[in-house]
């Protein structure tokens, strides 16, 4: 699957599970929601304290496995290297990751003050590989 594809793929469906790598080697997995910006990268709302995002500062390298609301019916995965964008600069992506997931906001005063009240930060990659290729 080439990386256009994907990115269509993910722009459609945005449940998804995002692996980083422990400090032991192991996956770590978190449900996640997902989204593409308009540069083409991967990109995730989470928490600056969550276990994905300090994981993420260590080791870059993370996955994503995006799959259909019904959960079955295909899926994509996709590979990068994380850059971690904080709050205020990441004021405004977050917002633009709302409405790429869910249009807009009843209440953007509301919902910026939500962001910065979680310690809020985007998580983007870009795609550096997709698949499956075939299916098994």
């Amino acid at each position: 699957m080439d990386v256009a594809m994907a990115q269509e793929y993910l722009r459609r469906n945005h449940r998804a599970v995002l692996a980083t790598v422990r400090r032991d080697g192991r996956p770590q997995l978190s449900p996640v929601l997902v989204a593409v910006d308009d540069a083409g990268r991967v990109i995730v709302s989470t928490r600056e304290t969550a276990v994905k995002v300090r994981n993420a500062r260590r080791d870059p390298r993370v996955s994503v496995m995006a799959f259909p609301d019904e959960f079955f019916g295909g899926s994509v995965q996709v590979d990068g290297t994380a850059e971690i964008v904080e709050l205020p600069a990441a004021m405004d992506l977050l917002v633009d990751y709302f409405r790429r997931i869910s249009g807009e906001h009843p209440n953007w005063p509301e919902y910026r003050s939500a962001m910065e009240r979680d310690g809020r930060v985007l998580l983007r990659f870009a795609i550096e590989r997709a698949g499956p290729d075939v299916s098994g």
